[in-house]
């Protein structure tokens, strides 16, 4: 059995959505194998969940300041600033033998070839979930709710501020963001690992009502997030981290090969359509 690996470099927030779906519609086609695709942002972006409110959580001005893109993912969850990272998504037919039906399994599938491939970075990780079970809705529409405890702590619309259903922590602190979607019987989940985390900047393009309030979820993030350079107190390029997860993927996935290759044709096709008419439209990146 062979998997596919995709690595697209660094394109814009609405492409790199876009190809995510495009994808997702080909292996519903049985036209492509499973898919492990690794990507960059170029310029920054920032992606909202789903079911997040733009209005209530992005700071547009902020955002146009910094050069920073909005887009708004297929998959739940809260906002996510995409920079200095490598960003994977994993996408399967959902009657895949492979894939689980439970959602801490499909999770586990999903990342645990990320877990082996950064300890061949020297980063010991592991992943970590919320006690209780519940559907994946269930999950994003709890995380969404939450709101400011009794301790201080501020709500912000960021997914490195927010206890994940599941999460891959390391240090004590989540160092990479996932999210899920299960779309017309294919299963997709993607998610960021963090290379550096720029605090200040993730909350200059989240809206606050208070100033007072965004200093305190600048420190919320700094005590709950991480990231690989933070870690390992070194220059780490996107290179070294994604060949490292790419080690850590075929270490996992053993016997199935995970064979290099290419967006077809139609891939290219289907997402630019879906770039065009989606993901760089207004009329889906503000529709809440």
């Amino acid at each position: 059995m062979k998997w596919r690996l995709l690595r697209t470099g660094h394109k814009s927030g609405a492409w790199n959505m876009a190809v995510d779906e495009a994808i997702m519609v080909h292996v519903a086609r049985k036209a492509v194998s499973p898919t492990f695709r690794l990507y960059g942002w170029a310029p920054p972006a920032l992606s909202l969940g789903r079911l997040q409110s733009f209005e209530r959580d992005i700071n547009p001005d902020g955002c146009r300041r910094l050069g920073v893109d909005v887009v708004r993912r297929p998959t739940g969850g809260r906002a996510v600033l995409h920079d200095n990272e490598v960003t994977y998504s994993f996408i399967i037919s959902e009657d895949d033998p492979m894939l689980p039906s439970d959602l801490r399994d499909s999770f586990y599938l999903a990342t645990e070839g990320i877990v082996k491939g950064l300890a061949f970075l020297g980063i010991e990780a592991e992943i970590r979930g919320r006690q209780g079970g519940g559907s994946l809705a269930d999950a994003y529409r709890s995380e969404l709710r939450t709101r400011p405890g009794a301790d201080g702590s501020v709500q912000s619309g960021a997914c490195f501020d927010s206890p994940s259903w599941y999460e891959v922590v390391a240090a004590d602190k989540k160092l990479v963001g996932s999210a899920q979607a299960r779309l017309s019987g294919v299963f997709l989940q993607h998610g960021s690992i963090l290379i550096t985390m720029d605090t200040d900047k993730m909350c200059q393009v989240l809206k606050f009502d208070d100033p007072a309030d965004r200093e305190r979820a600048q420190a919320q993030l700094l005590d709950k997030a991480t990231s690989i350079e933070a870690i390992l107190r070194r220059a780490v390029s996107f290179r070294e981290v994604e060949e490292a997860v790419i080690a850590g993927v075929r270490e996992h996935i053993k016997p199935i090969e995970l064979v290099e290759g290419e967006l077809l044709p139609e891939e290219l096709s289907c997402a630019e359509d879906l770039m065009s008419q989606k993901y760089a439209a207004d009329s889906w990146t503000k529709r809440r």
